[in-house]
């Protein structure tokens, strides 16, 4: 009975190996099974098909990087998965996601089939009326892999890579479609004029002038708000905060403006100042959770403050340089 108990307790392993190590398409991949136990085998080889045997082969017609996933007797818990990296004769490319989107990362991945281990050099280019529609993540663009972002959307956008491998160079040049993609905004209003910046994540792209942002930036105030069903008035915020400018109120914290931008839970404990210069306007952003505000130096934001003595760790961000912002709204429509 003892045996039986610790042979029942043994952790089924779950793995598999393939071979060749560096296949090239059109050719044949074995995948041999190595889990300790099972009965039924579910295979996914990252180009849409599918297998249920044991220790199935499989030949990848395209060169590029696939993920593959064995799972055992249909128990999610019971699974192992590796990436394969598909070579070509000829040294080529593949990018991380087959569609693109403004502002998201991406990365380009050399695909250069080198069994001798020769040196290999690379070199990624992008024509020079595109570079300012480029966002570069890594430090170089002399490595293996490239990850960048795209600040537009556009049609067509070629991506060259250069390999010199065992003094033979190679050219290869792809076209990639970026796609746009709909967002919130932070609107902006000044005296040259009404902006809107779109907001993707951690970035944004630059403001432009937008005669559509002047509907919203006309009613956006922070001296009135209705709260889980209560009415809050600068006046009478006054009395709680005598020196209050202007307010918003999120998650049982209020954001105010007063010699500064501070924020204080709504029953008026645990006042924490933000940021000490003048802030002529403010507004909150519902959707991604983040304040804004405008100050000498343009436009700032940080998310909304979790704590419950309101001290924050997290550093203000300055979204853009904006001289003398009057007016901020979060337009939290998506367009």
């Amino acid at each position: 009975m003892i045996c039986c108990g610790l042979i029942a307790c043994k952790k089924n392993s779950v793995s598999f190996t393939y071979t060749p190590d560096a296949p090239r398409a059109g050719q044949s991949v074995s995948f041999t099974n190595q889990s300790t136990s099972g009965e039924e085998w579910a295979w996914t080889f990252g180009d849409g098909i599918t297998s249920t045997l044991k220790s199935p082969t499989h030949t990848y017609k395209k060169p590029g990087t696939y993920r593959v996933v064995l799972k055992v007797d249909k128990r999610a818990a019971w699974t192992a998965t590796q990436e394969i990296t598909v070579y070509d004769t000829v040294p080529s490319f593949s990018c991380s996601d087959s569609t693109l989107i403004v502002y998201d990362d991406y990365t380009f991945t050399a695909l250069v089939y080198n069994p001798y281990s020769y040196t290999v050099k690379y070199e990624w280019s992008f024509p020079d009326e595109y570079k300012e529609f480029i966002g570069v993540v890594d430090t170089t663009m002399k490595k293996s892999k490239l990850t960048v972002y795209f600040k537009e959307a556009m049609d067509s956008i070629p991506v060259t890579l250069r390999v010199e491998l065992n003094d033979e160079k190679t050219e290869v040049t792809k076209y990639f479609r970026i796609y746009n993609v709909l967002t919130n905004s932070v609107l902006v209003r000044t005296p040259e004029g009404d902006y809107r910046q779109r907001i993707f994540d951690a970035r944004a792209d630059k403001p432009r002038l937008d005669g559509t942002a002047a509907a919203l930036l006309n009613v956006e105030q922070d001296t009135f708000q209705i709260y889980n069903g209560d009415t809050f008035r600068l006046s009478e915020l006054q009395i709680l905060f005598p020196e209050l400018e202007g307010f918003h109120i999120a998650k049982r914290k209020i954001y105010y403006r007063a010699d500064g931008l501070r924020v204080a839970n709504i029953d008026g404990s645990y006042r924490v100042l933000i940021d000490s210069l003048d802030c002529p306007a403010m507004t909150l952003d519902m959707l991604d959770n983040r304040i804004y505000w405008a100050n000498d130096s343009g436009v700032w934001y940080m998310p909304f403050v979790g704590s419950d003595n309101n001290r924050f760790v997290t550093t203000p961000v300055r979204l853009n340089s904006l001289q003398d912002a009057m007016v901020l709204a979060a337009d939290t429509t998506e367009r």
